[in-house]
């Protein structure tokens, strides 16, 4: 039985995720502002939901006290907001409100930080932790993406990756990091990955490649720590 703690977990990815890796008798808490329809499953997976809104400056604070002394055996923390018009053809980085930089910046790394730290004490209570980090191709080196705040933050992620790996390398928790390129996170899980290869021509990747990849990291035995994981799409030149 293993116990996760999943962040952004109400739809896309993280949705899929609370899906696709627990089994029967596993327990997973689901982090997201909304309620996950994910609740309603009738698996044998145990799911709770930590009602949570990322923005809070002390969120970390309500999910320790909703988890108490509980063990956790995996943390993923799948989270990225970005620009108004980010990704779109109209998108300029001279129009973006100072507001929604620091909002984007607080979201996507401060909160990142203080909630695994917060969380750290449940996480050496497992025998073989892992954190997983879902970060972006636009994170990594010459993919030529001008989302300024939303790029440095999910370069910045790769950073908190590396530095927490070396403060729990001591506990025996791994830390990784993998950053997909575009998704076809609108693709519900169930639907399976045929759908979303015929829906995108196969230039967006199946949340069901993500399933396992995760599901690798986490069946690794405690000796092995993947450290970071590249994934765009196969027609994605720029990644």
């Amino acid at each position: 039985m293993k116990k996760y703690i999943i962040f952004g977990a109400s739809q896309g990815l993280g949705d899929a995720f609370v899906k696709g890796l627990p089994t029967a008798g596993d327990h997973v808490w689901i982090v997201s502002r909304r309620r996950p329809d994910s609740l309603d499953l009738q698996d044998g997976v145990h799911r709770s939901w930590i009602q949570a809104d990322l923005a809070e400056q002390h969120v970390a604070k309500k999910i320790v006290a909703s988890l108490q002394e509980e063990m956790l055996d995996v943390l993923i923390y799948n989270v990225g907001i970005w620009e108004k018009s980010g990704f779109e053809d109209e998108y300029n980085f001279d129009h973006d409100d100072p507001v929604d930089i620091a909002n984007i910046i607080h979201v996507n790394m401060t909160s990142t930080i203080t909630c695994i730290q917060a969380l750290l004490p449940n996480l050496r209570k497992s025998e073989a932790g892992k954190v997983i980090l879902i970060g972006s191709s636009a994170g990594l080196d010459h993919t030529n993406n001008s989302q300024v705040s939303f790029v440095a933050s999910k370069f910045g992620l790769r950073g908190i990756t590396n530095a927490l790996r070396e403060h729990v390398r001591k506990d025996g928790i791994t830390v990784t990091c993998i950053n997909p390129g575009e998704l076809a996170a609108d693709i519900p899980y169930e639907d399976g990955p045929d759908k979303a290869i015929n829906e995108y021509n196969g230039t967006r990747i199946p949340v069901q490649d993500m399933i396992s990849l995760v599901k690798c990291v986490i069946s690794l035995s405690r000796a092995a720590c993947v450290k970071e994981i590249n994934v765009p799409a196969i027609t994605d030149t720029n990644a």
